[in-house]
């Protein structure tokens, strides 16, 4: 497990937005029958998600996260040196989509702008790149962070659909001499079968085709084709519970931390039965490990943010925290920043039609 400090940089706004469009347990019941339905909503804690209609783009989502963040910032858009867009959603298969962001937000020129193709590790990771770029000199960063994780998978697959959501978050970074982020990364490539899109675009390792376009019955009993989203729920709760206590364990030994000092644990919302399962085996409090599923579904790299802004929007905005954040998931892949922030900006919850 890879740990670092970084020092020099810290968070001065969070934001996020959310389609206005929802899906909800009585949507899921017309497909897998209303038992079904309520068993799944009881095991993920997910009873309603929201999910972006044709033509909505996870960058439309990050924009209106961003453009919210930088008024109430009240940075001149010229000021921001560099923008990192964590997704697996991208606009097209290219340009990158930062790049039409960046021209989209209206900033300089001189702005650097890249993709970071990560999940559920994406937002801790970019934190990481974020203020690496800071401690090299840039004095503004913006993190955008989102997915459209519900048009992956499968509107017949029982062990996804009712699972993922749509939203787009904005972090702003900035040069602070006294501030500390710290981390811990790791990966699993080992492991990357276990959550997969197998097929899809003409430079795939399984191209795209009629074929691989086909949705049918797998061998877990869910009807899905090979550009579907394939989750193994068995493998990812294994490996989140062999992999995210020492995470946090590290973490907390690096800020040189006590599980006490924390004000919260924002982890990545996978479902609620991990999260839970998590809390307790940490012995951490559960009012202290936010889950805010039930309002959002799994949003991916957007998960962590949108939990921050969604019920601790106050406190982030009134006095300063000290907070662990952890992602973990697709790659497999897993990260953890301990940090202590705010007040910070954080305006109201952004919905797009």
């Amino acid at each position: 497990m890879a740990g670092l400090t970084v020092p020099g940089a810290a968070i001065r706004g969070i934001a996020s937005a959310v389609p206005k469009a929802t899906q909800s347990v009585e949507d899921l019941a017309r497909v897998f029958g209303a038992e079904e339905a309520e068993k799944i909503a009881q095991g993920t804690g997910v009873r309603v998600r929201r999910v972006g209609r044709a033509g909505l783009c996870c960058s439309d989502l990050c924009f209106a996260a961003c453009d919210s963040l930088l008024k109430g910032l009240a940075w001149e858009r010229g000021s921001i040196d560099a923008l990192l867009f964590v997704s697996h959603s991208f606009d097209y298969p290219l340009p990158a989509t930062s790049c039409i962001l960046q021209h989209r937000l209206g900033l300089s020129q001189a702005c650097a702008a890249f993709d970071v193709a990560l999940g559920c590790s994406g937002y801790i990771y970019g934190l990481w790149i974020g203020a690496g770029l800071i401690a090299g000199g840039c004095k503004r960063v913006l993190l955008l962070a989102g997915e459209m994780a519900s048009r992956m998978a499968s509107p017949m697959d029982r062990s996804t659909v009712p699972l993922f959501g749509d939203a787009g978050t904005a972090t702003a970074l900035e040069s602070a001499a006294q501030s500390r982020m710290h981390f811990e990364l790791g990966t699993d490539g080992g492991g990357y079968r276990h959550l997969i899109i197998p097929a899809g675009t003409s430079t795939a390792r399984v191209p795209h085709s009629a074929q691989t376009l086909a949705r049918t019955v797998q061998a877990d009993a869910n009807t899905r084709s090979d550009e579907d989203l394939f989750m193994n729920g068995a493998e990812v709760f294994a490996f989140t519970l062999r992999q995210v206590p020492p995470l946090l364990s590290a973490v907390l030994k690096r800020a040189q931390w006590e599980k006490e000092d924390v004000d919260r644990f924002f982890l990545h919302q996978a479902n609620q039965f991990i999260l839970v399962h998590l809390a307790r085996r940490m012995g951490l409090p559960l009012e202290k490990v936010p889950i805010v599923l039930e309002n959002y579904g799994n949003t991916s790299s957007a998960s962590i943010p949108l939990a921050m802004t969604h019920c601790a929007r106050e406190m982030l905005a009134s006095r300063k925290l000290k907070l662990v954040l952890a992602g973990f998931g697709v790659g497999l892949s897993w990260g953890a920043c301990a940090v202590e922030l705010g007040p910070i900006v954080a305006p109201a919850l952004e919905e797009v039609p």
